[in-house]
């Protein structure tokens, strides 16, 4: 199993410092965020300009995973593929092509982004236009040899309530979205973090999702059960601080949360994963600038890499 992190989390380097730090930190593969250059979306980056990416770009980056021993894992592009306004859903769906044809050019294997949803339709309808539309992208990942992924996050900054803004994020959901589109081409980017605030046992999804799960981030997450009780499963609806804070969960870097990362990578190899595991890193305390993101990587680093090598 390779592990690495998402790229996106550190700013104002390029691509191959990126891969430099990753190497001199000890990880031997990397998520690498592709959105496009001009952007306003939180924890996005722009790594690889997928819509311009030249033959002589490509060489380069596939030279620099094996100068620093650093495998691309993932492309990563994660926006509203229903977005209700379609001149922006055009945008998002034009630039998720680019990113599969880019991951095809570079041998990636992966690209992972999200479904999304559309608010002023009914779930029905919203299922019927994902089925249209993710078929399309996932035939277009088959020609390109890459397998399309959806991060399972409920996305609540998504939506003005905190409540979910995609239609992906549970078993249930799941499910239907498998019905829909079928492929063997098209599975989860599996986030333990999201099942345990939602309060969904991520163990036995792990068990019960096993040939759907193609990478797996590792992101924690506190959860207050006291103002759990407080809020109800809706989360928080006054004063809310900023698009995430539901009031009594918070993300937190790998280790200094409630995911038990010993039980979750003996499931993982209980079951057979073998590919990726990636830190996505969007602990608020760690965040300041690249010193301290450098810091919060590292302690998840130190933390996670003694618990793959027991199980190794």
């Amino acid at each position: 199993m390779k592990f690495g992190f998402l790229s996106g989390c550190l700013q104002d380097m390029t691509l191959e410092e990126k891969m430099a730090y990753a190497h001199s930190v000890g990880f031997n593969a990397m998520d690498v965020s592709c959105w496009p250059k001009e952007n306003s979306r939180d924890y996005s980056g722009s790594d690889i300009d997928v819509e311009n990416l030249t033959d002589e770009e490509a060489e380069k980056i596939i030279a620099d995973e094996k100068k620093y021993d650093v495998e691309i894992s993932s492309l990563a592009y994660y926006d509203n593929m229903l977005h209700p306004d379609a001149n922006v859903r055009k945008q998002y769906a034009d630039h998720l092509r680019a990113v599969i044809k880019a991951a095809g050019r570079l041998g990636v294997p992966l690209v992972g982004c999200f479904i999304g949803k559309n608010q002023t339709k009914s779930l029905q309808a919203n299922f019927d236009d994902f089925e249209a539309i993710f078929t399309d992208f996932v035939k277009l990942a088959e020609e390109n040899n890459v397998k399309l992924m959806i991060e399972n996050c409920p996305m609540p900054g998504w939506q003005e309530d905190g409540l979910p803004g995609t239609i992906s994020y549970s078993p249930e959901l799941w499910d239907e979205m498998f019905k829909r589109v079928p492929s063997k081409n098209f599975g989860l980017n599996f986030d333990p973090s999201h099942l345990r605030w939602l309060h969904i046992d991520y163990l036995k999804a792990i068990r019960d999702y096993k040939d759907r799960i193609f990478h797996v981030d590792a992101k924690d997450v506190i959860v207050d059960e006291e103002k759990f009780h407080y809020y109800g499963i809706f989360g928080k609806k006054l004063n809310r601080q900023h698009e995430e804070d539901l009031g009594f969960w918070t993300p937190v870097i790998p280790g200094v949360g409630d995911i038990n990362w010993s039980q979750l990578y003996n499931t993982l190899k209980e079951v057979g994963f073998d590919t990726y595991l990636s830190i996505e890193h969007e602990d608020r305390r760690f965040a300041a600038n690249n010193d301290e993101i450098k810091a919060g990587l590292e302690y998840s680093y130190n933390h996670l890499n003694p618990i793959i090598n027991e199980f190794k």
